[in-house]
């Protein structure tokens, strides 16, 4: 085991995009693409999640409302001014974004995530 304090920022999700991306220009002249994943949950409402991405694949942009997809990535919360106010949201950084029925890539992603899981634990050990 190490000495350091362990960290880990892991986000996995699976659900359907609640409404088509959104697609921003940065001034660094990435694209922001902007997504919202609705995860429905056995006997309770809904979590729906802020899902971002940095100039994508094109694959994971141009999707429909209510295609299936698999996110993985890591949380954070981004800060702004609106209106005199500092504002904030959590929101999920994706590194991955697929359609779930590209089954072999969505598969390959969740097993990445997984290793990073199971390389995490190890190092706890």
């Amino acid at each position: 085991m190490s000495t350091s304090t362990p960290a880990l920022n892991l986000a996995v999700v699976c659900g359907h995009l609640s409404r088509v991306p959104e697609e921003v220009p940065l001034a660094s002249g990435d694209l922001l693409v902007r997504y919202e994943v609705t995860v429905p949950q056995v006997d309770e409402k809904a979590d729906t999640l802020p899902v971002v991405a940095i100039s994508p694949p094109a694959h994971a942009r141009g999707l429909d409302a209510g295609t299936e997809v698999v996110v993985v990535g890591r949380t954070r919360r981004r800060f702004w001014s609106a209106g005199g106010a500092t504002r904030s949201q959590v929101e999920v950084l994706a590194t991955t974004i697929l359609p779930t029925r590209r089954r072999s890539g969505a598969t390959r992603a969740l097993d990445g995530a997984v290793a990073t899981l199971e390389a995490f634990a190890h190092d706890e050990e």
